[in-house]
């Protein structure tokens, strides 16, 4: 890399634009979208698509209510002109939906463009030429008034074509290409001679597409190039905006959400971010970054996993485990002061009066895209208290007390360091069970066990097997657990006392357990933790303190 970047790159030219009110605007409604994963996705694509896949394609964005789809290039050649006259003639697009082709700006190609969508209820025909000064001057060795001839004679191909095949509905659109790096002088004067020709109205309006066919620039600019765009262009209420971002620098969304703001009305990206180099804008972050700030986006994502099943299997590329909602890994937290936070605001969640969504870490709640809490929080060596306890929680009912919840997680850090891999929810269960619920091996085990008053006196009869010999113990104390502890030290047990108690129950019905734990301090005041279950509260009460003083 140079050390002075200077010599050979320079620095993207701001826009005189005075006043510029995008800032302090605000995104209230939806724009109109346009995929074009079956032309731009496709084109960037290894292996493009064959009809079956796109087909299956094309049936996705209908099914997330994507109204305006670019269905392909017809005019590159024969696979994607009989695709999209299939496409027609089968009945397969809702009348509600609008296909759209592109093409250069070449009158052969423009007629072949209509003659795949005739037969359409409706249809956008595409038209794009570069206009930009690197491709003037190294791609086509033309000055300004011969790239404006361009666009014009493309207008009038598109009126001409459009009087041809009166039977369906044409719209119309016109690309700038390569419009973020263009004179913005320009771009307008190309697009004002184009509405010049075929007379767009309000109520009949043509599509702009103003695209960063290269991101040069921040998105502030491209902003900035948007508004200046609309306020100068002659006949502005004649014309949809169209937004085109490519990711080059990383910023394709914040580029068409600033758009937007600018007074865009329509953004064309791919479901999640497909495109030539890095990308078109992804349509799914667009949509669901609209969605967490109360904005409907008028798409459907509710089941992301079956949306990402078909782009990957149709694309041949996987969708990015840290992707922006659809990834693997988005809604999955190992830091364990992340899990404590999650875990508290889905327990705060519970208490609530209100929908509104409010859980630390957590932009948007992922059961609106169809994903469960179980994938919410997992465990390794980085994960804490919280995290171990939502697992046990989720998994099988256990409510941990806290202290409880520290102690486990020691066992569950040390398992993780010695695996050296990410826990399973089967991992966790099995280091709980060990560690206070197995019997096999531990110094205590109850057989069986009953109890009787006397007087204010609770005696605890109980059969026990201890260091594998079988024992009948008893034990009075003021209720049934300090009974216990004194039947134990009695038999050689440790000296205990109990320093706290909590049970609920698991399940409901007649499938009801209860789950008790216990906090015991020793007489060298050691901590001991135990766990007892049953179908019996009382005698959960009881493996619980057997638990604990296992633990000793």
């Amino acid at each position: 890399m140079l050390r002075d970047p200077s010599a050979k790159y320079s620095a993207f030219p701001q826009v005189p634009l005075a006043n510029r009110e995008w800032p302090g605007r605000v995104t209230t409604r939806a724009p109109i979208w346009l995929s074009t994963d079956l032309r731009d996705g496709n084109q960037s694509l290894i292996d493009p698509m064959d009809a079956e896949k796109k087909t299956r394609f094309f049936d996705l964005l209908v099914k997330c209510g994507l109204k305006e789809i670019e269905v392909g290039f017809p005019a590159s050649g024969a696979t994607d002109f009989d695709w999209i006259q299939g496409l027609v003639r089968s009945g397969r697009i809702p009348d509600d939906v609008t296909p759209q082709v592109l093409t250069q700006s070449r009158a052969d190609l423009i007629r072949t463009s209509f003659d795949s969508l005739a037969g359409a209820k409706t249809a956008i025909v595409h038209v794009y030429n570069a206009v930009a000064p690197a491709w003037r001057k190294i791609v086509f060795g033309m000055e300004k008034p011969e790239i404006k001839a361009i666009a014009v004679e493309g207008a009038k191909q598109l009126r001409d074509n459009a009087a041809r095949l009166p039977g369906t509905d044409w719209r119309f659109q016109y690309s700038p290409e390569c419009f973020s790096s263009t004179e913005l002088d320009f771009s307008i004067e190309c697009c004002a001679a184009v509405m010049e020709i075929l007379q767009p109205t309000a109520a009949n309006p043509i599509i702009l597409n103003l695209p960063a066919t290269v991101e040069a620039a921040t998105p502030n600019i491209y902003a900035d190039q948007i508004e200046y765009f609309g306020k100068n262009l002659p006949n502005r209420d004649a014309a949809i905006l169209s937004l085109h971002t490519h990711n080059d620098r990383g910023t394709g969304v914040a580029a068409a959400e600033l758009g937007l703001l600018a007074g865009a009305d329509r953004v064309e990206g791919c479901l999640f971010g497909n495109g030539e180099r890095t990308g078109n804008t992804c349509l799914v972050t667009v949509a669901l970054n609209m969605y967490t700030q109360g904005v409907d986006p008028e798409l459907d994502f509710s089941n992301i996993d079956e949306v990402i099943q078909t782009v990957e299997y149709c694309n041949n590329i996987p969708v990015h485990p840290r992707h922006p909602y659809g990834g693997d890994l988005v809604y999955t937290a190992f830091s364990g002061s992340h899990q404590d936070a999650i875990k508290k605001g889905f327990a705060a969640r519970e208490r609530q009066n209100d929908e509104k969504w409010e859980v630390p870490y957590l932009p948007i709640d992922p059961a609106d895209l169809g994903r469960s809490y179980e994938a919410v929080i997992r465990v390794n060596s980085q994960s804490g208290k919280g995290g171990v306890a939502w697992v046990l929680e989720q998994d099988k009912g256990l409510k941990l007390p806290k202290k409880m919840q520290a102690s486990f997680s020691h066992v569950v850090q040390a398992l993780a360091d010695e695996t050296s891999r990410e826990l399973a929810a089967d991992d966790i269960w099995q280091a709980f069970e060990a560690t206070y619920l197995a019997t096999e091996a531990r110094r205590f085990q109850l057989v069986d066990w009953s109890e009787t008053h006397s007087g204010a006196d609770r005696i605890f009869a109980g059969k026990l097997t201890i260091d594998g010999t079988p024992r009948s113990v008893s034990g009075r104390g003021n209720g049934l657990m300090s009974s216990v502890i004194a039947a134990l030290s009695e038999s050689g047990g440790p000296v205990m006392d109990i320093v706290d108690y909590s049970e609920h129950a698991i399940g409901q019905g007649s499938n009801v357990q209860a789950a008790a734990y216990v906090e015991c301090r020793t007489a060298d005041g050691k901590s001991l933790f135990g766990c007892g279950l049953d179908t019996d509260v009382a005698t959960a009460s009881v493996r619980a303190i057997l638990s604990a003083a296992n633990g000793a």
